[in-house]
């Protein structure tokens, strides 16, 4: 259907740019776990639809189950770090991975996978995003493609560094491990 209305296509590649931008740009200043994630998942979303704009429907579809897999990793983890500090300010619940091993394991993994860091699928599903804009569009989707791409890379690594990697705060003494109802399904 999409070769049929190439006009409608470029549309919905400016919409997918468009979406991708604004909402990266929104994740890297947000405080809020929760809401850091939820603009991630706008973006990751506008990027399937600049894929789809681009005729890449097979890497958008790629981008979609490697995101969804990615994500729910992420916020569940999310949910456990909220439960095991009662916070949800990033700012607010650093040093969480001597406090909550599994929890720090898990969210990790769901970072560097939807930040891109190759070998993990994200990279390859981001890959073949920027493989199909640079073949259906010009370069300047290709340069904005990219730079959402990089955004992406930032905004998950300031939640690494952040929530994991920083020094634990004193009112962070309390943090502690979630029960295992939440830890095996992480570590599923």
């Amino acid at each position: 259907l999409f070769e049929l209305v190439p006009f409608v296509v470029l549309i919905i590649a400016i919409i997918g740019i468009t979406t991708t931008l604004m909402a990266g740009s929104i994740a890297l200043v947000m405080t809020d776990l929760k809401k850091v994630l939820a603009y991630s998942t706008i973006s990751h979303l506008g990027l399937m639809m600049v894929s789809l704009g681009a005729f890449g429907v097979g890497a958008a579809i790629f981008h979609l189950l490697v995101h969804a897999f990615g994500k729910a990793l992420l916020f569940l983890s999310a949910g456990s770090i909220t439960h095991g500090t009662k916070e949800t300010d990033i700012l607010r619940m650093r040093g969480i991975r001597k406090r909550m091993p599994i929890t720090t394991f898990t969210f990790a993994i769901g970072i560097l996978s939807l930040g891109g860091l190759p070998p993990l699928s994200g990279f390859f599903s981001k890959d073949e995003i920027l493989v199909a804009v640079l073949d259906g569009r010009n370069w300047m989707f290709f340069v904005l493609t990219l730079l959402t791409v990089l955004m992406s890379a930032m905004y998950m690594a300031r939640l690494l560094f952040l929530v994991v990697l920083g020094n634990l705060k004193a009112e962070n003494g309390h943090a502690h491990e979630s029960p295992l109802v939440m830890t095996v399904p992480l570590a599923a």
